[in-house]
Formats: C-alpha cells, sequence, structure tokens
C-alpha cells in the first residue's frame, strides 16, 4: 500500500520532527493529576516503553504547570502542555520546560493574551497548537456570522486563530479539529488541509468506552491517513494511556505507514479448529514484545492458522508460518514447508525460527 502524505510545513516539538517527510507521530495524554509528579512521571515512562513519542499533561494549574520541570531530563519524550481558560498557565508552562503548548480557541481567545503566549513560545523556541473540540465551540458559534455546521464552525475558528499568530510573526503550528461524530471529524480535517500547510493532529474527541473508541478512532484517522492527511494521532479513549498507544500503533501497521519489527496473521478459529489458538496467539505476541530489541532487527510476517482451509496458503505467504490440523501443524519457512511441529511448546519454536531470520 502506498500512500501519498500532504506536503506540509516541518515543526519541531522537542526532539521530534512532524510533517513535511517525518513519519507518522503517536501521541498520548497521561490521566494522572500532573501535580502528582512520581505518578505521572512512572505514567509517561510506561508510555514511553510502549513507544509513544509526544505526552501531553493536563495543566489546570500552577502546580501542573510547575511539575513539568521535575519531568524534564527525567524522560526522553517531548511533553506537550494542554491549557484552557488561563493564558498564564501557558507561560507557566513555558517556563518549565514544556516543549508545545495546546491552546483551546473555544476559551483562550483574547488577542493580548493570545500575545503573551505567542511571545514566550517564541523566546523558548516551541510550537503551538490551535487544538479545537467540537464540545468547546459555542462561543465561537454564538460569534459566528452565519449558521453552521460543526465541522466548518471548527474550520473557520482555526483560520482565525491562524491569522492572529502569522500576524504576530508566529508559524510553528499545528492544528487539530476534534469531534466525537466521525463524520464532523473527517469533514473538517478535510477542509482544513485544503487551506493551509499546517501539520494536522489527528484524532477523536469522547469516543466511549474502549472498544468502541478504537473502532470509531480507527475509522476516522485510518480514513484521513489513507487520503495522505494527518501527521500526528491520537487515539482517545475512556480507558489506560497505554491502550490509546497500542491502537494507535495499530492503526499505523495495517496503513503500512509503521513496522514494529513484526504481524501476526492469525485465523477468527471456527469450528474446524482443533487447536487452542487463541492461547497460542496471545502467548506469542506477549513474547515477542518481551524480546522485541533482540527480534525485530527487520519486519517479518508470521502466520499462525488453526485449520487446512486458509492455513497452508497464509503460512506459505508468510516469513514464518504454521497452519494446524489435530494437535499439531505443519511450519513454513519463507514459503517452503519445513517439518511438523507440536501445539505444545510452537511458541517457542517460531520465536527460534524467527531469531534465525533476523540474524541471518
Amino acid at each position: 500500500m502506498s500512500i501519498e502524505r500532504r506536503k506540509t510545513k516541518t515543526v519541531k516539538i522537542g526532539n521530534i520532527s512532524i510533517g513535511g517527510r517525518s513519519p507518522v507521530v503517536i501521541q498520548s495524554m497521561t490521566k494522572t493529576k500532573t501535580q502528582d509528579s512520581e505518578a505521572t512521571l512512572q505514567q509517561i515512562r510506561q508510555l514511553e516503553r510502549l513507544g509513544v513519542e509526544i505526552v501531553r499533561l493536563a495543566v489546570k494549574d500552577k502546580a501542573d504547570a510547575a511539575a513539568i520541570g521535575k519531568f524534564k531530563g527525567r524522560v526522553g519524550v517531548p511533553l506537550v502542555a494542554d491549557i484552557h481558560f488561563d493564558w498564564r498557565l501557558a507561560i507557566a508552562a513555558i517556563e518549565n520546560g514544556a516543549d508545545k503548548i495546546r491552546l483551546n480557541p473555544g476559551n483562550i481567545y483574547k488577542e493580548k493574551e493570545v500575545k503573551e503566549v505567542v511571545r514566550a513560545a517564541k523566546s523558548a523556541h516551541i510550537p503551538i497548537r490551535i487544538g479545537l473540540n467540537s464540545g468547546s465551540l459555542e462561543r465561537i458559534r454564538s460569534r459566528s456570522l452565519k449558521s453552521q455546521g460543526i465541522p466548518d464552525l471548527m474550520v473557520e475558528a482555526a483560520t482565525n486563530y491562524i491569522k492572529i499568530l502569522e500576524g504576530l510573526g508566529f508559524y510553528d503550528i499545528v492544528i487539530s479539529l476534534k469531534a466525537s461524530d466521525i463524520s464532523d471529524t473527517i469533514a473538517a480535517y478535510r477542509k482544513m488541509a485544503g487551506v493551509c500547510a499546517y501539520p494536522l493532529h489527528l484524532g477523536v474527541t469522547a469516543t466511549g468506552l474502549p472498544l468502541e473508541g478504537a473502532i470509531k478512532s480507527s475509522m476516522a484517522i485510518g480514513i484521513l491517513l489513507l487520503e495522505g492527511i494527518g501527521d500526528t494521532i491520537r487515539v482517545s479513549l475512556t480507558d489506560r494511556p497505554g491502550q490509546e498507544v497500542k491502537v494507535g500503533q495499530a492503526i499505523l501497521k495495517a496503513l503500512g505507514l509503521r513496522s514494529n519489527g513484526y504481524e501476526i496473521i492469525s485465523c477468527p478459529t471456527c469450528g474446524r479448529c482443533e487447536v487452542d489458538l487463541v492461547k497460542i496467539v496471545r502467548e506469542l505476541e506477549k513474547k515477542i514484545s518481551a524480546a522485541r530489541h533482540r527480534l525485530a532487527t527487520h519486519p517479518l510476517k508470521l502466520a499462525v492458522m488453526g485449520c487446512v482451509v486458509n492455513g497452508p496458503g497464509e503460512a506459505r505467504h508468510a516469513d514464518i508460518g504454521v497452519a494446524f490440523g489435530r494437535g499439531s501443524g505443519l511450519l513454513f519457512k519463507k514459503g517452503k514447508p519445513v517439518r511438523k511441529i507440536s501445539s505444545c511448546g510452537c511458541v517457542d519454536i517460531l520465536l527460534e525460527e524467527m531469531a534465525n531470520l533476523t540474524s541471518s
């Protein structure tokens, strides 16, 4: 699959580049109180281990802003300060080392206040994200001269904010336009992509419970990425932040925009399956993740199939594959059958074959 990415300005967030020719970046947000520095630090480090590249922190008071300084030098990912209502918290976050500021035009909109944030961001050489949410549009709706739907309102508000920032000589800008409805989200990003060349941060807001949220996010983000729109993503879930990262990685992996070194192809199982395939695949995923530093030197496709209908074909087309029958399976390597293996202990055999391929 080849996706032609939208051409955008390159923006630096700490040690991460977004836009331009850079890969799509995964972001998540801590769910602890930021001023609880030990709990927040632990959550940031957990996200780092899972592969997140940017972490956003809620800053609702001065203690939250001050906590950012405690994380600098102790984590390896850029930290974004999420600011609402009080522009002075953006200044405090910048003074404490934030790598990027998110401002919401729905509640920080006075030009003299925005000007002060821009002055501080310029001095610190950090970008600003214009972050619009469908739930924060009431003031914007009341001031709009036209009766508009959510996508048009968000694009109008973002465009007006861009004019303010550019009027102040500020161009390190990222934009997001998140709605809880996926149609509104897609329409807003499509329209925004046509009126500016700034990087776009993709996401759907207030998605609901984990499964539904993962599906809604995957649909909206996936459609936009297939169209070449989007430079960073965040999957917003009512769940642990680590799950957001895992779903984000799965979206990029499915689109061929990211490889974590392996892809597992496995059947959904049915009455023909003669082994506990779910257990085997879960064990394989767990052990690969634990040994990823030595196994994922280049992308590999693994097929673990439960019966003879599609099993041999999928296993033959993978780098390493196994097609199970009753209690045992036929092992394939680079399209050729190698030998029969038992379902007991098959995971360790697959890992061994994977290690042999990555070292050859």
